[in-house]
């Protein structure tokens, strides 16, 4: 009876580089008589690799260094399924079905080859292959330390940090305009009006294979670029079929410790509403939403589906899919707050003592990734993705209020609504047209639709002697009403050619990509706040009951109050405050990868690029348009020097820019509780030139030491600054013609234990630490002569002549230690420890003679902790912010710092279970 033994290796994007092999070794067992198979013959097709078992069943075959699972069948044995990514060292144990004869016949055995994209194996190799500088996170490492997004994901890498509060990343100091997103190499939205980039939060790890950082520019790269390109490669499955549903409970100390946690009226569990502007919205009380705060539950949780399979057809054609729901909720709650203001001199700390922020969040996301490999030469690939994110928080600031220009019994109440729908849909395919040549393509459509419907905010001041509160009246904005919308779509394309000189595709001397992309994007934006304004002064009001003030019995001139907005006509109708933008940009490059020699390999290319930008708005400030177009030529260069065959020396070094956004050149005010922005028309792009060089070694698989240095030269570098007037708005300038960064880095991954036994045991431990040094040059006679429109300039008045970058810490670390462990049976654990450190950094540059702001520097701590009972059921825990660390930002000041804004989040437990079916 012949048997066939199958052994399937998951084949990875690296199959343009010679492969690097490794030994793999095990013995070959008949469970049922515990007896090894000796002296049996098996081939590894594809590989011209054959292998046998010695006499005691034992073998060793040279595999390719990124396998990811062997899967032994053999005809009336149970599959066998082994994940090889944490030892070498595998025994294979064959469970009889209906087996009478006990003999087995591998002569005719036959080893498919295929490679993994997302092991960290995998990864690093491809890391040691490619001539760019790059960095990667796979899925695996991902489960490892517990990320459940792409923003933590970015953020366990060297150099990077996430903003507290925002969720913006800022890798080498530099933020969001700087940095630039793609998803398997397109670009993608950004769901917020004040962005450049997407959310990366909104990105949950189920749908993503792995992220790929990039700190240097090539030209296949979108060239609004300074500090890296995020390129998320979403989940692509080859095996077979599988089902698998979870659920979780997320719980934060501070907010189920709190009696009674307050939201605002209107969206449901699942962070759904539907509010619009009421029709007639002057001329009558007719909002839905109540001005009461309501009582809801702080206990969140969420649940997940997703599931797969591939298809492999007789005339050699492939077909596979992978689809994914998730919904996924939180509730937050910070404690002991500060907000407020100092001036000059640190002296007369004015704002809020008393500041408390309730917030509950909801990410509903849907992926569905199909494949289909027509043959070896020609592959489709098809994505589509939609994520629905909601955000409500319920903000109360207690102090002083400039506008009632009195005391500290004010008191400010902002309840905020926000929807954010974001829709990818993608088409890639690839071509090998012969030996030499090959050609990629890609389309994507994206739809970005961003709500903040019924924002609501209430002005008060408390009599402490009565203890009765009455609405503020000093403004009639002091209570309103704010409704806010977005849509944006997008079109993209990628087309690129390659071809080889002195080889083939696999091996050659010379290498050469041409290519063309564009990019169309269109933004609507309309923006109507209704001011409640009081008709008398001295309302006295229950703070927890103001629909018994703001209720259509009470509205009209002669009674309480009535409702004002923007450009009214008189006769209850108004216009909206709106902004429209669109962005083309058309692009074709070169690029030439030449051997020099066996070690030494040079990457030069050219980016030519036409770029189009315009704006026009109409708004409580103006109206008016603004654009501005420009050709670049934008080269780089790659060099990389193999000093053995586990190490490199890279250099890179790149010429780019960086653009201002729609909303930062629309003459448009967005006011929030302690901080009114406003856009530049004279907004331009600032010049970016780039050089890294790096030294990389790989002591084993999965392993890699590395150490290097930047340096990033910026012209014309664009800041948010506070203007120099009575109203105190931020806006955003070209706040000098130079600025510059130079750091290092370092990167450890390392197996401190490693027990490759049938029931293998790892001790990993990581580290990657970054130190930078920025300054930039701050010059007000700049920013005046430069930002005249409509008769009128921005003052500035910057406190010092030179500073560092906005959000730039000095120093950035990672570390982490897991072990991990995995049993014959299919069980696992893995826990992991990480630890995360940021020192002091920027967040406004100091002007007026006060002194910067700056965010205080905090550790947090991080455990997780991961098992498989079985191959089916899976218990999953996890502890974060364990510190629980003051978040403090400071007014820096001659006579010492004072804190503006200080609270505490709490710990975050999450608990989840999930079963494969």
């Amino acid at each position: 009876m012949k048997r066939n033994l199958t052994l399937l290796l998951l084949l990875g994007s690296a199959a343009l580089f010679a492969q690097t092999n490794i030994k793999l070794e095990g013995t070959l067992f008949d469970q049922k008589s515990n007896q090894p198979i000796s002296g049996k013959n098996f081939t590894i097709e594809g590989l011209n690799i054959q292998a046998k078992t010695d006499e005691k069943g034992h073998y060793e075959v040279s595999v390719p260094d990124d396998v990811y699972q062997i899967e032994l069948k053999v005809d009336g044995y149970q599959i066998i399924t082994k994940s090889l990514t944490d030892t070498d060292a595998v025994n294979l144990y064959l469970q009889p079905e209906d087996f009478k004869d006990g003999k087995i016949d591998l002569s005719t055995a036959v080893v498919t080859a295929t490679k993994s994209k997302s092991s960290e194996a995998n990864l690093l190799n491809l890391q040691k292959k490619s001539i760019k500088i790059v960095e990667s996170i796979g899925s695996a490492e991902l489960e490892r330390k517990g990320v459940s997004d792409a923003a933590s994901a970015v953020a366990k890498m060297a150099g990077v940090t996430k903003q507290e509060g925002s969720g913006d990343v800022f890798v080498r100091g530099l933020g969001d305009r700087y940095n630039y997103t793609s998803l398997n190499g397109l670009p993608l939205p950004s769901e917020n009006p004040s962005n450049k980039n997407i959310k990366l939060e909104l990105f949950p790890t189920d749908i993503i294979e792995y992220i790929s950082l990039s700190k240097t520019f090539n030209v296949r790269m979108m060239a609004d670029f300074g500090g890296a390109n995020i390129d998320i490669a979403s989940k692509l499955y080859e095996g077979k079929g599988f089902f698998e549903i979870g659920t979780g409970l997320n719980l934060n100390s501070n907010a189920i410790s709190e009696k009674d946690f307050k939201l605002q009226d209107g969206p449901n569990w699942f962070g759904f509403q539907n509010t619009k502007i009421p029709a007639n919205a002057t001329n009558g009380y007719f909002f839905k939403n109540s001005f009461n705060p309501q009582t809801k539950s702080a206990v969140a949780g969420g649940f997940n589906v997703k599931g797969g399979k591939s298809y492999k057809f007789d005339n050699g054609s492939k077909f596979g899919f992978f689809a994914s729901a998730s919904f996924d909720n939180s509730a937050q709650s910070i404690e002991n707050g500060i907000a407020r203001t100092v001036d000059a001199e640190g002296k007369n700390l004015k704002g809020f003592n008393d500041y408390t922020k309730n917030s509950y969040s909801t990410n509903t996301t849907g992926m569905v990734n199909l494949y289909y490999d027509f043959n070896a030469n020609n592959k489709l690939r098809a994505n589509s993705i939609f994520i629905n994110n909601t955000t409500q928080s319920l903000q109360e600031y207690k102090g002083f209020i400039r506008d009632l220009a009195e005391d500290d019994n004010g008191f400010i109440r902002r309840a905020t609504y926000e929807k954010n729908q974001v829709f990818v849909n993608q088409l890639l395919g690839d071509h090998k047209l012969n030996s030499r040549s090959e050609f990629h393509w890609g389309l994507s459509y994206n739809a970005v639709n961003q709500d903040m419907p019924d924002r609501l905010q209430n002005t008060m001041r408390l009599n402490k002697q009565s203890g009765q509160y009455t609405l503020a009246s000093q403004d009639a904005s002091l209570s309103n009403r704010y409704f806010q919308k977005l849509n944006e779509n997008e079109i993209s394309a990628n087309l690129e050619y390659n071809f080889t000189l002195g080889g083939d595709l696999k091996d050659y001397k010379a290498k050469i990509s041409v290519g063309y992309q564009a990019r169309h994007k269109e933004r609507d934006f309309e923006a109507n706040q209704f001011n409640l304004k009081l008709t008398q002064s001295g309302i006295v009001v229950d703070p927890n009951n103001l629909d018994a003030i703001f209720n259509q019995s009470n509205f009209g001139y002669d009674k309480l109050y009535t409702i004002e907005t923007f450009d009214m006509d008189g006769k209850g109708g108004y216009r909206s405050q709106t902004y429209t933008g669109q962005k083309d940009i058309q692009v074709g490059f070169v690029e030439i990868e030449y051997n020099f020699t066996d070690r030494l390999t040079a990457l030069l290319g050219v980016r030519a690029e036409y770029l189009k930008q315009s704006i026009d708005w109409y708004t409580a400030l103006s109206k008016g348009k603004n654009s501005f177009d420009q050709f670049e030529l934008l080269p780089s260069l790659a060099l990389r020097y193999k000093l053995t065959d586990k190490q490199n020396l890279r250099f890179a070094t790149s010429k780019t820019y960086t653009l201002p956004q729609f909303k930062e050149t629309a003459m448009f005010v967005y006011e929030d509780v302690t901080e009114t922005f406003r856009g530049n028309p004279m907004l331009y792009p600032s010049t970016n030139y780039n050089a890294d060089i790096k030294w990389e070694w790989f002591p084993k698989n999965g392993e890699v030491v590395s150490f290097g240095g930047f340096g990033k030269y910026i012209q014309d570098p664009i800041n948010t600054t506070t203007i120099a007037s009575s109203s105190n708005d931020i806006s955003y300038v070209n706040s000098g013609d130079w600025g510059y960064a130079v750091g290092a880095e370092l990167e450890v991954r390392k197996a401190i234990y490693d027990n490759k036994t049938s029931n293998p045991e790892q001790i990993t431990v990581g580290l990657n630490a970054a130190y930078m040094y920025s300054n930039q040059e701050l010059n007000n006679d700049k920013v005046y002569e430069e930002t005249l429109f409509n008769g009128q300039r921005i003052n500035t008045n910057f406190t010092n002549k030179e500073d560092a970058f906005t959000g730039a810490s000095d120093l950035i670390t990672n570390a982490d230690i897991s072990y991990s462990k995995k049993w014959e049976q299919g069980g696992s654990l893995m826990a992991t420890v990480a630890y995360n450190y940021f020192s002091d950094r920027i967040y406004a540059l100091g002007t007026e003679t006060r002194g910067n702001q700056v965010d205080k520097g905090f550790s947090t701590l991080d455990f997780i902790l991961r098992s498989r009972l079985n191959k089916n059921i899976g218990i999953n825990f996890s502890a974060k912010n364990l510190l629980n660390p003051t978040i403090d930002r400071v007014q820096e000041n001659s006579n010492g710092d004072a804190i503006t804004l200080s609270y505490k989040k709490g710990l975050n437990f999450n608990l989840s279970v999930n079963y494969q079916f």
